[in-house]
């Protein structure tokens, strides 16, 4: 099995957040901290490096003391763009690096044994993608370096779909069960879309150790 050092981790942080109100739903407090605060914190002992996928001004993002990368392709292309930026950056910056594994930037309960799990699970493709009792979470990923200009190749033709892509490529889909929180079942790939899932998920975290 590979091992952790030859994954990377992208986070994926450049959604509108409309239903949010608009703005960076990864910057707002949860728990005392910001979101993205927690999916870094669940997220950086299974990999080598983390780097942070958000366009527009990078330094709101300094105190997390991480790359920021933008879309090098242009338009709003979604998460999938987000992906491509974060392989191009690994191929330039981590050469000897094999994967990427991408999380979003909102779901602060991913996990601890994700990339352990894909690695084990991974096969001559080397691209899987997460799944739950939710259902399909394609955003969440294992992704091979080489893959780069393939995606880059989909997202010029105007494809954007996460799950298309997955579907195209024949992403092997790995299930996870639920994360226990505070004595809670929590599907692992809850994200906060809303106000409410904020407060949920604050409850949830307020006395959990940082």
């Amino acid at each position: 099995m590979k091992s952790a050092e030859s994954v990377v981790g992208v986070i994926l942080a450049g959604g509108k957040s409309s239903r949010m109100g608009g703005g960076d739903k990864c910057l707002l407090p949860l728990a005392g901290r910001p979101v993205l605060a927690s999916v870094i914190a669940r997220l950086r002992p299974q990999v080598s490096d983390i780097v942070i996928n958000a366009n527009g001004e990078p330094a709101r993002f300094a105190n997390f003391g991480l790359p920021v990368v933008g879309d090098s392709v242009t338009g709003f292309a979604g998460p999938l763009a987000g992906v491509h930026a974060g392989l191009e950056w690994v191929k330039v910056n981590r050469p000897d690096a094999h994967y990427v594994v991408s999380v979003a930037s909102d779901t602060p309960f991913i996990p601890d044994n994700l990339v352990q799990r894909f690695l084990s699970e991974v096969n001559h493709s080397g691209f899987l993608v997460a799944a739950s009792a939710e259902g399909l979470h394609p955003v969440i990923g294992l992704w091979t370096v080489a893959m780069g200009p393939d995606l880059q190749q989909w997202l010029e033709q105007g494809n954007h779909k996460v799950t298309a892509f997955a579907k195209q490529r024949g992403a092997v889909e790995v299930f996870f069960e639920p994360v226990k929180v505070e004595g809670r079942l929590i599907d692992p790939f809850f994200n906060i879309n809303r106000p409410e899932e904020l407060d949920l998920a604050s409850a949830l975290l307020e006395h959990q150790p940082r």
